[in-house]
């Protein structure tokens, strides 16, 4: 699980400044970390269905916010996925 802290990071990084929790690219990144931190529990718990459920809804709702920022904001969604490491 993320700390507070780290979160806090996370925000103020892509955000701009800590109250900005609604913004495209702070919700995008804190997903990000959370898909990421999951990862390692999914290969040692492969029959975790619920868990992995959970996982794609996440990957799922990532998917959608970077699809409505590419549409809205090219440069921006440029630098994140570059800044995240998304794609390759």
């Amino acid at each position: 699980m993320i700390s507070k802290e780290e979160k806090q990071e996370i925000i103020i990084k892509f955000g701009g400044e800590a109250t900005n929790t609604g913004s495209t690219q702070a919700q995008i990144a804190l997903l990000t970390a959370r898909i990421n931190e999951l990862q390692p529990h999914f290969k040692k718990n492969p029959k975790d269905h619920a868990g992995t459920r959970g996982l794609l809804k996440m990957v799922g709702q990532r998917r959608r916010l970077l699809k409505y920022l590419r549409d809205n904001n090219i440069e921006s969604y440029r630098s994140l996925i570059a800044e995240l490491g998304l794609r390759k």
